[in-house]
């Protein structure tokens, strides 16, 4: 193989490597802490500083800004966190980011092989949290042989006058170096990978520190393209998030664009080598960038407001939902939960309005809970065929338990919406058309039911909500005190007919059937409440229930 060739292989090979490396060590650090950092973002306040920290500190431990801003553009979809709580994250993640880079500059080159022996020993003689640990310390290794082979792989193109001239031309060239280093992160999502590489040929003496600048602010630009892609599709509120990252990035980059040869200085003056000037530079651009910003936080979410302002959403089906988010299970998990309680919304409404049909006779109310069991269904569909695509994913076994407890819930859910739309919607068109009416008793019982059933299926979703043990068990109490009172009920129509009660004859049918169909929707809030314990019920088994009973 001549020169060029070797040269060639090994930028491809080191720059596999640095990509892979940069993978497990996200995908490991996040199915780690994942789990744990979601829950410290969701409970962000509103003080910038906190967030400031925050976010430099969850992204030291996921080791990528994107996948910190990815979970904030999914926390903003799904409605948990406002553009004004994730600014200082953001700029506290672009700093977390840096620590990366700083791991890479250390002269750790003759250790990676071992560095790879001892995380791929960990990952494969462990389970759980120190498995996915392994997986991280496996995925630095490759990260130090890939600088390796690329600064081994390219040295002779140091005696080349060629490629010497060439890279003297770009030196002086800012502007294609930055859309080139943006464009090249916008690619492989990771500015860790670029910056890597440009540590790489710096170390084998091709790239000078005056080079490689331009190339870390282009770094820093193309990191932004993987919040933006995330929030494309998603609500008003995640893509402020994502154009007030990018925002930060381009400014940042034109604010230093004039003083690239004072700022190269700078840095060389910060360490003895020039791997370590390059980490230095990263981290000073964007500690100087939080410092310039972060003041003017409030200002910046005012003006991103103005910029991209709320609109109304007419498309059906789900709205938190975004695939994007699918490579990040914690973030996946929040969407889908969020989604799940907004079809359980839609559920318990159309199951309140019920009531209001049967006592009012209202057809115009009796034909919108038809039309809104189609977006329940949808939803359904939505909400299963995301779930779905996420066991796709490399999940820890709490999110598998979650994934598929949300899959029983929505059946579950789809399951009250069908006996809302198809049996008691059916009965009450019976009852308009027929032009009936409950005795006065009757109706009573049916409204009292009503309203223990509603109040036992808005449990179970809160108990979902919350993740709270003591709610299920509390609906799953209820169970048998509804289906001992729906039997009540049902004896007490029974002596209403044996006493010849003119209304009672007539709507029999109707009100037997009523009750049957309400103790249906509590198995089913019964159903959700075992999911969010941990017991799964299929509908399926709830209808054979419901038979025997």
């Amino acid at each position: 193989m001549d020169q060029g060739n070797t040269v060639l292989v090994s930028l491809l090979g080191g720059a596999a490597l640095l990509l892979y490396g940069v993978r497990l060590v996200g995908e490991g650090l996040q199915r780690a802490a994942g789990g744990h950092l979601r829950h410290i973002l969701q409970s962000l306040s509103g003080n910038r500083v906190t967030a400031l920290f925050v976010g430099a500190g969850v992204t030291a431990v996921l080791q990528s800004s994107s996948a910190t801003t990815v979970m904030l553009v999914g926390f903003a979809s799904a409605g948990l966190l406002s553009l004004r709580q994730t600014i200082g994250v953001i700029l506290g993640a672009d700093i977390g980011t840096t620590l990366t880079v700083q791991l890479l500059a250390f002269d750790l080159l003759g250790l990676s092989p071992l560095i790879v022996f001892l995380g791929w020993l960990l990952f494969a003689a462990t389970k759980g949290p120190l498995s996915y640990v392994g997986r991280a310390v496996l995925g630095f290794g490759l990260l130090f042989l890939g600088i390796r082979v690329i600064s081994e792989g390219t040295a002779p193109l140091k005696q080349s006058p060629l490629f010497s001239e060439v890279i003297s031309a770009l030196v002086g060239q800012e502007v294609v170096l930055i859309v080139a280093a943006a464009l090249l992160t916008a690619l492989v999502a990771s500015s860790a990978a670029v910056i890597g590489i440009a540590i790489s040929l710096s170390a084998s003496g091709i790239m000078p520190l005056e080079g490689a600048i331009p190339i870390i602010l282009g770094a820093n630009v193309g990191t932004a393209a993987s919040a933006l892609v995330a929030s494309v599709g998603t609500n008003v509120e995640a893509r402020r998030v994502a154009v007030a990252h990018a925002s930060f990035k381009v400014l940042g980059a034109l604010l230093f664009l004039p003083f690239l040869e004072p700022f190269a200085r700078f840095a060389a003056g910060t360490a003895p080598d020039i791997a370590r000037q390059i980490a230095n530079a990263h981290t000073i651009f964007n500690v100087v960038l939080s410092i310039l910003f972060l003041p003017l936080a409030g200002i910046a979410a005012d003006v991103i407001t103005r910029l991209i302002p709320e609109t109304r959403r007419t498309e059906r089906g789900a709205i938190y939902l975004n695939v994007q988010t699918l490579d990040t299970p914690a973030v996946a998990l929040g969407q889908a939960l969020r989604e799940t309680l907004r079809m359980g919304d839609l559920v318990v409404l159309s199951l309140k309005e019920t009531l209001r049909v049967f006592e009012r006779d209202d057809e115009p109310l009796l034909r919108q809970i038809h039309l809104r069991d189609d977006d329940i269904d949808r939803l359904e569909e939505d909400i299963k065929a995301f779930l779905t695509k996420l066991r796709e994913q490399s999940l820890t076994e709490e999110q598998a338990e979650r994934e598929t407890a949300l899959l029983f819930v929505v059946v579950d859910l789809e399951a009250v919406g069908d006996v809302i739309d198809k049996q008691l919607m059916e009965l009450a068109e019976k009852k308009v058309t027929g032009h009936h009416r409950f005795s006065e008793r009757g109706l009573a019982e049916v409204a009292d039911l009503h309203a223990k059933v509603v109040e036992n299926l808005e449990l179970a979703l809160g108990a979902l909500a919350a993740a709270d043990a003591s709610v299920a068990e509390k609906v799953l109490r209820h169970k048998s005190v509804i289906s001992e009172l729906e039997r009540r009920y049902r004896s007490t129509h029974m002596q209403r007919l044996r006493d010849g009660l003119k209304e009672s004859i007539d709507t029999s049918s109707i009100h037997l059937d009523v009750l049957l169909a309400l103790r249906q929707v509590n198995s089913f809030a019964t159903a959700i409440a075992y999911a969010v314990l941990g017991k799964h019920l299929p509908a399926a088994a709830n209808g054979a229930e419901h038979a025997a009973s």
